[in-house]
């Protein structure tokens, strides 16, 4: 399909130079010059150290986007091209990249998942149970995309606007009927799913990440809340809202300003504020779905009664351990109910879901439990660390680190939240990107040593810069009834160290280590 550069200027209330190029039509964007198909429109937008228009020689395309900077700058290089000029790419970069692909998210139910902690385990999970119901599924997320369980390549948990745009036509073309997608803050920030029609959105829950992109905890919630504010064009007509945190009761709140919109809540058993949940849930003009305290089988699936919001009743199975994974199941039912897809199809797909990197048990024979997870986020941390003290009868030994060029401020609170439940704290490299290894592990000590000194005993606390070594000196020091957690990079197959990345994958070197330890130590 193609479109005209006349209607893309008119969308994206711009003009054409020179103006009688508008008839010249383009098919395929990209904001990245050597991806422009020929036919195509480079995207050129303004970056940190130079602009996009400045790489315009790279692109096969038969014209660009760009502001009034980057014409001077393509013009000043004796590029000919058609140019579409607007104020500010970005703002429409979205709503110009579904109209070159034909808009195709109004084609497809789209569901659009957000939060701190969860989003990549409840797109699972509903992926997994809308396969089972017989919908053909597009995943985009953390993990990568796929298309009916199949794997594409990608990079960004949302990715740009032009991207996401082209993956969406792909899917819309190859029969996909629904969509389940995480939107990260980021990607709203940025615009990444401007230009998207979300049929149901859904919260699951906010804490501390990011603050070095968004600046506040306020300014987070901000960007999370263009999927619920009733005046933001992405809102939804149905949207799904935990309200176990504060978080969620208020942006429940908010979404309740629409009176269009049918907003469901979702109050579990493991809310902060039971009470304060309860109210909100009541409260919710398009009902709740509550999840009873789960029972727990002796291979660690979790059993769940659900009530929704009619009366109804739905036995279910979670996989993954968690009071966080009852959540972000019931988000994922009131989901497929608000979509008409809850039946025992589905319930029985969603209860045989795993997510990769996610509480993943690595087990190599061992008398005591080995997880990845992925948990980076303090809350997150702390909740998965919840989680396995509970399912432990011995000691828990904690492995941690904290990404480079993120946000600093949670680093002692990583390591915080590490020594409050841990009985040995490792303290090691995760991806240090541009940064001092040194200097990371250090914040992350500070938090630890501080928090550790106010138990009584107090936890161990080690520092071990070098990751595999460090899994290596956790599986050591464990006995039988004890548990590993290695938490920060669950699925990733690689660390960033001085911008390189190198091949590594927690779950592999924490089995390479199981399966080295001596059949008499290590509890073998």
């Amino acid at each position: 399909m193609t479109v005209t550069l006349d209607r893309l200027a008119a969308l994206a209330g711009g003009r054409v130079d020179p103006a009688e190029a508008g008839d010249v039509e383009v098919a395929g964007i990209a904001i990245n010059a050597a991806d422009v198909p020929a036919g195509g429109i480079f995207a050129a937008v303004p970056g940190t150290r130079a602009h996009g228009a400045a790489y315009a020689g790279q692109s096969a395309g038969a014209a660009v986007l760009t502001d009034a900077r980057g014409l001077d700058i393509l013009r000043g290089a004796g590029v000919g091209s058609p140019v579409v000029v607007v104020d500010e790419v970005r703002a429409v970069l979205g709503p110009v990249a579904a109209e070159v692909y034909g808009r195709p998210s109004a084609g497809l139910t789209m569901i659009g998942v957000t939060g701190t902690s969860g989003k990549t385990t409840t797109t699972y999970l509903l992926e997994g149970a809308l396969m089972a119901a017989g919908a053909r599924v597009g995943l985009i997320g953390t993990t990568g995309t796929r298309i009916d369980g199949a794997a594409v390549p990608s990079h960004l948990t949302t990715p740009e606007a032009p991207e996401l745009q082209r993956l969406l036509r792909r899917m819309a073309d190859a029969g996909v009927t629904h969509v389940v997608m995480e939107v990260s803050s980021h990607a709203l920030a940025l615009g990444r799913v401007a230009g998207l029609d979300f049929d149901v959105t859904a919260f699951l829950n906010l804490s501390q990440d990011h603050l070095d992109f968004h600046g506040s905890l306020e300014e987070y919630f901000a960007a999370k809340a263009a999927l619920f504010d009733p005046g933001s064009a992405l809102r939804a007509p149905r949207a799904v809202i935990c309200v176990d945190d504060a978080w969620g009761r208020r942006m429940a709140a908010l979404a309740a300003g629409d009176p269009g919109a049918r907003v469901t809540a979702v109050a579990t058993a493991g809310a902060g504020d039971p009470a304060a949940a309860a109210e909100a849930a009541d409260a919710a003009r398009g009902g709740a779905w509550r999840a009873a305290t789960p029972r727990i089988a002796a291979n660690g699936v979790q059993h769940t009664t659900l009530t929704g919001p009619d009366g109804q009743s739905v036995e279910l199975d979670v996989a993954m351990p968690g009071a966080f994974n009852i959540a972000n199941a019931t988000v994922a039912w009131a989901i497929l109910a608000a979509l008409g897809r809850d039946g025992a199809d589905a319930a029985r797909g969603l209860g045989a879901v795993g997510v990769p990197g996610r509480m993943e048990r690595v087990d190599a024979g061992q008398d005591f439990l080995a997880v990845v997870d992925y948990a980076h986020k303090p809350a997150a941390l702390a909740a998965v660390l919840a989680t396995l003290r509970a399912q432990t009868a011995g000691r828990l030994i904690a492995v941690i680190g904290c990404g480079g060029d993120r946000d600093a401020g949670k680093r002692p609170l990583m390591g915080a939240a590490a020594a409050e439940a841990a009985d040995t704290v490792i303290v090691t490299d995760d991806n240090p990107r541009g940064e001092d290894p040194g200097a990371i592990r250090e914040a992350i000590l500070d938090g630890a040593r501080a928090a550790a000194a106010r138990r009584d005993p107090a936890p161990e606390v080690r520092e071990i810069a070098d990751r595999a070594a460090a899994i290596a000196a956790a599986v050591a020091a464990a006995a039988p009834g004890d548990a590993i957690l290695v938490a920060g990079k669950g699925h990733e197959t690689g660390q960033d160290v001085g911008g390189v990345v190198h091949p590594f994958d927690d779950r592999v070197e924490l089995r390479r280590a199981l399966d080295a330890a001596p059949a008499t130590g290590a509890g073998r």
